[in-house]
């Protein structure tokens, strides 16, 4: 059976976390392999909703979670986290959950940089979170960055801090921002590394030895390959790369063990942040969509920008990301809508393109190419068959698998996790 990998097809808040814990159920470990803390997955079970950033979606399965050496980790946000969802009553022990010994951390310092850049942009900002998830992943190139591994070693944290801190400040000086004393971040450190690292090992030997011994191990992307730092809209992108590649080198896995791609993509488009959108409604549509789809950030909070299909755009994530079937979430936000319309390609400057160009200034001019298509009276909230669906919502479905180029393996009707039309079992291959 091969391993699953599942990455957002549009600019995150896809439904991932529904999907991922979905899948939990036939596999055996669930991989987080990029991203921070910036990232937000809700999985609702029951009368149970779990909000998770930086804990793998399959812990609530009771599945082993891993956070891959691609992940930036923020050690006090990672408490917190499992502080807040065993008090829910969801178990989170060391043997349930581990954490690349070479993940880079994220220090507070990371965000004060961040939220410093952001105040500086002005009308420019780009729209980033302020967790400091960029300049975490900038010391990580830089070869600077502190490691879990260095919470073992405190002379090392020491001469690290020393580099870093002679980094940092200088930059945060220049902004006008606050500085950070050496020995309040070394106590810090020295102080939670007893409560991280039994949680820390080399997460690579575990999964080489899962993969020898057949078990299935599910890897979860945050955000979407269109805030993939390289193929999204850049610089209105994330720091990492999000494309299911990064599964294998964010985890210590070689490209094989990367498996049947899935990519999540909502009915609609929606996107949090700035950035280009070619396909927004500024209309009632728009309004509606979002309160129907209670359209909010997960971690953020913000409410997200809401527009029609954009099919140009996914047929770039599929390319791109490798996708081999998509998982459609909210196909029952659009409910009782009399017409549809769904993004086919873009204008500008008057001439057509099928697909987002790379320059930032194109981005912004495209226009959307619309096919218009009629819409359905019947619900389909809940449907766990195709039969349940209206006729309707079944060809809409079949028009995107043309546009998009890649079959819908999955179809999510609501966010309960039985809610779920399954074409086809993506561990199967």
């Amino acid at each position: 059976m091969p391993n699953v990998a599942v990455i957002g097809a549009q600019w995150g808040d896809e439904g991932k976390g529904k999907v991922v814990d979905w899948l939990a159920s036939r596999a055996d470990i669930v991989v987080r392999f990029q991203g921070g803390h910036n990232a937000g997955h809700t999985l609702v079970v029951g009368n149970q909703t779990y909000k998770l950033s930086l804990l793998p979606s399959g812990l609530v399965r009771g599945k082993l979670g891993i956070i891959g050496n691609g992940v930036v980790v923020d050690p006090w946000a990672l408490l917190a986290e499992i502080a807040r969802v065993q008090s829910q009553g969801l178990r989170v022990p060391p043997d349930m959950l581990r954490v690349a010994d070479n993940a880079i951390l994220i220090l507070p310092l990371h965000g004060a940089l961040d939220r410093a850049r952001e105040a500086a942009r002005g009308d420019a900002r780009i729209g980033t979170t302020g967790r400091g998830i960029g300049p975490a992943y900038e010391d990580k190139v830089g070869r600077r960055a502190i490691r879990a591994c260095d919470l073992a070693e405190p002379e090392t944290l020491s001469a690290k801090l020393d580099e870093l801190l002679l980094h940092h400040n200088t930059l945060l000086r220049g902004l006008g921002a606050e500085t950070f004393e050496k020995q309040a971040l070394l106590d810090s450190l020295l102080e939670i590394a007893p409560k991280i690292l039994p949680y820390v090992e080399p997460v690579w030997e575990r999964l080489d030895a899962a993969r020898r011994d057949g078990r299935r191990i599910l890897f979860e992307g945050a955000q979407a390959a269109m805030l993939d730092v390289d193929h999204g809209t850049y610089p209105f992108v994330t720091s990492s790369n999000t494309v299911a590649a990064t599964a294998a080198s964010g985890s210590g896995m070689g490209p094989s063990a990367v498996g049947f791609v899935l990519g999540i993509a909502k009915a609609y488009t929606t996107r949090v942040g700035s950035g280009p959108f070619p396909s927004e409604l500024h209309d009632e549509t728009g309004r509606q969509l979002g309160e129907r789809g209670h359209e909010f950030g997960t971690v953020t909070g913000r409410p997200r920008r809401c527009g029609w299909f954009d099919a140009a755009m996914v047929r770039q994530a599929v390319k791109v990301g490798g996708i081999q079937g998509l998982a459609l979430t909210k196909l029952d936000v659009l409910d009782g809508l009399d017409q549809l319309q769904i993004c086919t390609g873009y204008t500008i400057a008057g001439a057509r393109f099928a697909h987002l160009p790379a320059a930032p200034g194109a981005q912004a001019a495209a226009l959307p190419i619309y096919e218009t298509i009629d819409g359905w009276r019947d619900s389909t909230r809940g449907a766990r068959s195709w039969a349940d669906l209206p006729a309707q919502a079944i060809k809409y479905v079949r028009r995107i698998e043309e546009l998009v180029e890649a079959p819908v393996t999955l179809l999510s009707t609501s966010p309960e996790r039985d809610d779920t039309i399954m074409v086809r079992d993506p561990f199967q291959g």
